[in-house]
């Protein structure tokens, strides 16, 4: 009688996965799990990004009023004026954000060229007929209301560039197709900034060509090149201006200037309210370096005085919401199939994330003082407006991967000629009937 051979214990031991398959597994059956697969995906993306956004803007506000009330009382002015202007922009770009979000982006291509030609005549009118701040010459009034026509160059660029890469796709393998118009034109942007002497809206106008590049596909040998040349460009603006100079020797040696001056005279003071607002912070509207100790605290510094008030508490918070609203957006990008969809929102998501993260390095003295508001939480309405209305156009690539019978309704439906007169044809054939 023949004997059934057994197994030995070594035959039946599995080998486990790899560590990094193991978390790559990890993710994607969460986010499966969250979003939902095929005809059943729930939206979680879009509501995620839609979510983050509106508690930003909403920490933002509150922050602006705690920020900026003491200068504004000392001012004589009315201690709600900011925020209150604040929240008009707000309320604007929301309506705005759902209005984008409603339609099909692919219709933006026609806005690309115009709305580059305007933002490049509004830099040029803000050098003939602007305001000077603080030694940057950004702003056009505009019957008592400040516009930043820079800001809306971000938004403008991101669109132009998506339609002409996409418009260029297996051409951009050839270095003359890939630089060309694509970087002249983008030069043309910076070059103006610049000529306002704004260096950090300039550098993150310079994330936003090279995010557009990347998400096209361009080579990667040309990004070698490009950081060389940025590099050296950033160091001649830097060397060239005394005011930079002072900057980074302050943030490197922690000492005043040859002159006296003592330009990380903001970062000291943002790193004191981080110091002093400790776990739970002091209370909010209860800080006390925005009693003129860390000038107008409610712009680029206003971070500090989250932590100071509300803690580290306060400042994970908006970490995590910015966390949050960059994983969305990735999500988004990795979905996208077409070129321009995936270039346009694969540039706003290094625009919003990039943006928070060099403010951010600022304030916490990872970096020499550099002019950057916090997306939606800094005081200004152009930032403002421009980050919501770029948030409205990746909502719409969201709401295009929910399931259909899940997707908010658009409030504008757009379809080709050709569509609508079949549609048209087929209504009449109906009613004939």
């Amino acid at each position: 009688m023949a004997s059934t051979p057994t197994r030995s214990p070594a035959s039946s031991f599995t080998p486990k996965r790899p560590l990094p398959a193991r978390i790559r597994g990890w993710y994607r059956g969460f986010w499966s799990a969250l979003e939902g697969t095929g005809t059943s995906r729930n939206g979680s993306t879009y509501y995620l990004i839609l979510g983050s956004t509106l508690a930003l803007t909403a920490i933002g506000i509150m922050m602006v009023l705690s920020a900026s009330s003491v200068e504004s009382i000392a001012a004589g002015k009315s201690p709600y004026g900011d925020a209150l202007k604040q929240g008009m922009f707000a309320a604007i770009g929301i309506f705005t954000m759902f209005v984008l979000s409603r339609i099909n982006v692919v219709w933006l291509k026609r806005l690309a060229w115009p709305g580059l030609g305007v933002a490049l005549v509004l830099l040029v009118l803000v050098q003939v007929i602007g305001d000077e701040v603080n030694g940057n010459k950004n702003w056009i009034d505009l019957g008592g209301i400040t516009f930043q026509p820079s800001e809306a160059s971000k938004l403008a660029l991101a669109l132009w560039m998506a339609t002409v890469l996409s418009v260029k796709g297996k051409l951009l393998r050839r270095w003359q197709h890939a630089l060309i118009p694509a970087v002249p034109l983008a030069g043309a942007v910076i070059g103006l900034v610049l000529l306002g002497n704004d260096l950090g809206t300039a550098m993150i106008i310079m994330m936003i060509t090279a995010a557009a590049l990347f998400f096209a596909g361009v080579p990667l040998y040309l990004f070698g090149f490009a950081a060389i040349a940025a590099a050296a460009g950033t160091a001649v603006m830097a060397i060239s201006s005394s005011n930079r100079v002072c900057r980074i020797t302050s943030w490197w040696t922690g000492q005043s200037c040859a002159d006296g001056v003592d330009a990380n005279y903001q970062a000291t003071h943002g790193l004191y309210g981080l110091a002093s607002g400790g776990w739970f912070g002091v209370g909010l509207g209860q800080s006390r370096q925005k009693y003129s100790w860390i000038p107008e605290a409610h712009n680029d510094f206003i971070f500090a005085i989250i932590g100071e008030e509300l803690g580290l508490v306060g400042t994970v918070v908006v970490l995590i919401l910015f966390a949050i609203l960059g994983a969305a957006i990735y999500r988004v990008v990795v979905a996208q199939e077409a070129m321009f969809h995936r270039v346009l929102a694969g540039t706003i998501m290094v625009w919003l994330l990039g943006q928070a993260t060099v403010n951010m390095s600022v304030v916490t003295g990872l970096m020499p003082v550099i002019g950057v508001p916090l997306p939606f939480i800094s005081y200004g309405g152009s930032a403002l407006l421009m980050s919501l209305c770029a948030v409205g156009v990746v909502l719409s690539l969201a709401r295009e991967q929910m399931a259909p019978a899940m997707r908010p309704k658009r409030m504008l439906k757009f379809g080709s000629r050709k569509r609508r007169e079949t549609t048209g044809t087929k209504k009449t054939a109906r009613k004939r009937t």
